[in-house]
């Protein structure tokens, strides 16, 4: 299934976190935002994230102090520092304290969001790149390729695409689609995963002779060939 990670952002700049808790929403991760030192210390500490994006500059608790408050709790939690402050010394007292990284404003998204992977990566051992014969899809860029060539998807269907390769080799059930990449219930009356199956089916281009996903009648989707374990 997709990686699905808790992140917390701690930003004073409200339109800078509402941005870029938007951007990590939409890629399919819960994420909190904190515009307060204090607001995000106490949210650690009932439960820790699995990323944090911390900006130095909060008010009533800076930056500095909640990466030392976090560090008392988790040697290995990851943190990414935000900030504004060019100078060297800054940066290297963040690792000094225990960041992982650090980035200065302003920035990228692209990058942010690749260095973001990187460190849930290097959390979870999750592959930034899966593959699945001549298909290939990578998580930092969210880019799909076929024999080489860019394909264009919605986030709908490179969620989809996404779960049946991280499930390549087994058969992925309708219900555990609509749950990861819709999140609606398995109550739920709609043939939205039969659908976006099919836009994807002509996106890939695929044929009847060289079929990309397979259908497991009565049971759902699968993407590569059947696995031995679920042969057995």
């Amino acid at each position: 299934m997709p990686m699905k990670s808790r992140i917390l952002i701690a930003e004073d700049d409200r339109a800078l976190g509402a941005f870029l808790q938007r951007a990590l929403l939409s890629d399919g991760h819960e994420v909190s935002l904190f515009t307060d030192g204090e607001s995000a210390a106490n949210a650690i500490e009932i439960e820790m994230p699995d990323l944090t994006l911390l900006d130095l500059g909060l008010p009533k608790r800076d930056g500095s102090n909640v990466l030392q408050f976090l560090r008392r709790m988790s040697h290995t939690a990851p943190v990414l520092i935000l900030t504004g402050e060019s100078n060297l010394d800054c940066r290297i007292r963040c690792f000094d304290q225990g960041a992982d990284d650090c980035m200065l404003k302003p920035f990228s998204l692209r990058e942010l969001r690749a260095r973001c992977f990187a460190l849930l990566r290097r959390q979870t051992g999750a592959e930034s790149v899966l593959r699945s014969g001549d298909l290939e899809l990578n998580r930092v860029d969210h880019s799909v390729r076929r024999n080489g060539q860019t394909i264009t998807l919605t986030n709908k269907e490179y969620g989809l695409l996404e779960c049946l390769m991280l499930n390549k080799g087994k058969c992925v059930s309708r219900n555990l689609l609509m749950e990861q990449v819709w999140k609606l219930s398995t109550e739920a009356s709609t043939n939205v995963v039969d659908v976006y199956v099919n836009y994807l089916r002509r996106k890939l281009l695929e044929t009847r002779e060289e079929p990309v996903i397979s259908t497991v009648r009565g049971q759902g989707y699968r993407i590569g060939t059947i696995s031995v374990m679920q042969s057995l």
